[in-house]
């Protein structure tokens, strides 16, 4: 497995709080997922997110510095909506649309 950059996530995963679930619920089926490519060691998704979802994720899950979201635990990405079978790990944001790529 690639290294993940750990400076670039919360210490430990931060739930949800119930409130904050209910505020995402209209964006789930919105969210896009890309076709699954690999190279010789890794599969790889893009997932974007609507970006007035944005709006409603916990400030928290945010690089504050970069203005972008921190790689998130396989816990956080779920509690956005975000679905994939298990194994994914989410390794890079990109920026200035609003997507993320896990892999496998």
């Amino acid at each position: 497995m690639t290294d993940i950059d750990v400076a670039r996530r919360n210490k430990k995963p931060r739930l949800l709080l119930e409130s904050e679930r209910a505020r995402l619920e209209e964006f789930i089926d919105s969210i896009g997922y890309s076709a699954r490519y690999s190279d010789s060691e890794f599969e790889y998704r893009h997932v974007q997110l609507p970006k007035a979802m944005l709006k409603v994720i916990p400030r928290d899950y945010f690089d504050d510095s970069k203005g972008t979201l921190k790689l998130l635990w396989e816990e956080e990405w779920r509690g956005l909506g975000i679905t994939q079978s298990l194994g994914w790990e989410h390794y890079e944001v990109h920026e200035p649309e609003p997507h993320i790529l896990l892999f496998k």
